[in-house]
């Protein structure tokens, strides 16, 4: 200890020497490192030595240190997923070449195949459809009972499987096109006129209703109630896609409307598929698990 040390002085009530600070009559002691501090600080540095030493640690350009237990997470991430697909081979084989009937009357399967099919919902559909089928703007509501091709399982699987507009070779067709050849108050008067299909409060001997049957019948139906056979939505129920006020009508009548959903056959094996489809059926009957 040097003498500067030895000239500080000691505080009378623990015995250790004082920094020499004075604080507005505080005096600042000079206290050694608790020796719990110090060990913390000698076992953490142990530990970090055999962590380096036994486990994957230090990076090595395009690689990294094994150590010497050789654990790979990613190795157990796949082994992981892999133990979970084959304890689900077993109820998942039913749904490749399903009897949705069957299928949907076993509250067993169902129940089993439940986690798996929110699963898939979520991480397939629930981005564009909400994770309770409740859609969005140009995006369908999943969770009522309207459908534009059909609501039974295999035409939703069907759906799922080659998309709407999309890329496959099967995929579903379904385009509004745009009447900006009509004359702004034609479009005006029409789009008044559907925008009160909903509420039956249009007039069908009106001249507005001759429009529409000129213009809009072929696909949506001499009473605006869809087609489901070329995808032509309802006019006339409480299911909208992108809403059905005069101003939201008018704007689809001058530019169109060209949504888009992907193909899963890409993505998704037959089972999942069909799983999903029944998953999707039960979120419009109010029975899947959220």
């Amino acid at each position: 200890m040097s003498g500067a040390d030895d000239d500080r002085p000691v505080d009378p009530v623990t015995g250790y020497q004082t920094t020499g600070h004075n604080w507005n009559g505080i005096i600042e002691l000079n206290t050694p490192m608790s020796r719990i501090a110090v060990w913390a600080l000698v076992l953490a540095f142990l530990y970090s030595v055999v962590a380096w030493i036994l486990l994957p640690a230090w990076p090595t350009g395009n690689h990294y240190t094994r150590g010497l237990l050789g654990l790979d997470q990613g190795a157990e991430a796949v082994d992981g997923y892999r133990q979970i697909h084959d304890a689900r081979q077993g109820w998942m084989a039913r749904f490749d070449d399903p009897d949705f009937a069957a299928l949907a009357g076993d509250p067993a399967v169902m129940a089993e195949a439940g986690p798996a099919a929110t699963r898939l919902f979520h991480d397939n559909c629930a981005a564009c459809h909400g994770d309770d089928g409740g859609g969005g703007p140009g995006f369908p509501v999943l969770s009522d009972g309207y459908w534009m091709w059909g609501g039974d399982p295999a035409t939703i699987a069907e759906t799922i499987r080659v998309g709407i507009n999309g890329t496959d070779p099967d995929t579903r067709i379904s385009e509004m096109p745009r009447f900006d050849w009509m004359s702004r108050e034609e479009r005006a008067i029409l789009a008044d006129y559907v925008a009160g299909l909903p509420a039956q409060s249009a007039d069908p001997g009106s001249p507005a209703a001759q429009l529409f049957a000129d213009n809009c019948a072929t696909c949506h139906g001499d009473t605006a109630a869809g087609g489901l056979d070329n995808g032509a939505p309802s006019l006339a129920d409480a299911s909208v896609i992108y809403g059905q006020d005069a101003e939201t009508v008018n704007t689809t009548l001058w530019a169109g409307r060209h949504g888009t959903m992907p193909s899963w056959s890409g993505r998704l094996t037959p089972a999942e598929i069909n799983l999903l489809a029944l998953h999707v059926l039960r979120l419009s009957q109010g029975r899947a698990t959220p």
